[in-house]
C-alpha cells in the first residue's frame, strides 16, 4: 500500500511540475507575442534610440546606437560635456567628464562594468528565447503591483544573475524588474509602451537605486535596422 501511495505521489508531482513548466512557457510566449512576435524580434539587427534622462533636477539628452549582440554606444551631454560608454566585441571604453571624476579623454572600461553593460546588447531581455540563452525561469506567482495583476517570474541567467520580472497580466508586457545594480538592489519600472514598425518599446523607464536615486528615461524615437557606421564603436587614438 505504501508503494502505491508513493507511486501516486510521484505521478502527481510530475504532473504538477509539467503543468507549472507549461504555465511559465505560456506566459513567456504571450510576452514575446506582445512585444511583436519572435519573427519580428529576431529580425531586429540594429537600434538607434533617442531618449531624454531626468536625474537630480537635470535634463540630459541620450542617444544609444546598438548592433544587437555585438556593439553598443551610449552618449549623453551633461552641462555641455560629452559622456560616452561603448561596448564592442566584449571590450569596452568610455569618456567621463572631469566633473564626474574622469579626464575627458577615452579610457578603458573596467571589466566588471563591461559585464554589467553587456546585458544591454540584448534589447528584448532574458525572457525572449530564454532556453536557447541558457536562462532558467520560474513562476513565483500572480501578484498585485500598483493595483494591477502581474505575473512574477524569477529569471536566473546562465551566469547566475537573478532578476525578478513582473509582467502585466493583461498586456504581458514587463511592468517592473528588480535586480542587483552595482552591488546594490535596484529596480526599473516600464510604462507607456509604443509601437515602432510592429515592435513595442517602453516609452518611459524609471531606474531606482541607492546610489543615484531615481533616473527617468523618456524614449523620444526608435529607429530599427538603420545602417550603422561601426567606426563609432572604435576607441579614438591620439
Amino acid at each position: 500500500m505504501r508503494t502505491n501511495k508513493l507511486f501516486i505521489a510521484l505521478v502527481a508531482a510530475c504532473i504538477s511540475t509539467s503543468s507549472f513548466a507549461q504555465t511559465v512557457d505560456e506566459i513567456v510566449e504571450k510576452h514575446v507575442a506582445a512585444l511583436g512576435g519572435m519573427d519580428k524580434l529576431k529580425g531586429v539587427t540594429t537600434l538607434v534610440t533617442d531618449r531624454s534622462m531626468a536625474v537630480q533636477g537635470m535634463e540630459i539628452p541620450n542617444k544609444t546606437t546598438l548592433v544587437v549582440g555585438k556593439s553598443l554606444r551610449s552618449e549623453s551631454t551633461v552641462m555641455g560635456n560629452s559622456m560616452v560608454q561603448v561596448i564592442d566585441n566584449a571590450k569596452g571604453w568610455m569618456i567621463r567628464p572631469t566633473m564626474m571624476g574622469g579626464t575627458g579623454e577615452p579610457e578603458d572600461m573596467p571589466a566588471d562594468q563591461i559585464k554589467q553593460q553587456e546585458s544591454q546588447l540584448d534589447p528584448f531581455g532574458g525572457l525572449v528565447d530564454y532556453k536557447e540563452k541558457g536562462n532558467k525561469v520560474e513562476l513565483v506567482g500572480k501578484e498585485k503591483l500598483d493595483k494591477k495583476d502581474v505575473y512574477h517570474l524569477k529569471l536566473t541567467s546562465k551566469d547566475g544573475q537573478v532578476i525578478d520580472e513582473f509582467l502585466d497580466a493583461n498586456t504581458y508586457l514587463i511592468s517592473k524588474v528588480k535586480a542587483n545594480m552595482n552591488g546594490q538592489d535596484g529596480e526599473i519600472t516600464f510604462s507607456d509602451y509604443k509601437d515602432y514598425e510592429g515592435v513595442k518599446f517602453a516609452g518611459s523607464m524609471d531606474i531606482t537605486n541607492p546610489q543615484m536615486g531615481v533616473m527617468t528615461f523618456i524614449t523620444n524615437k526608435v529607429i530599427i535596422n538603420s545602417k550603422v557606421d561601426e567606426s563609432v564603436f572604435k576607441k579614438p587614438t591620439k
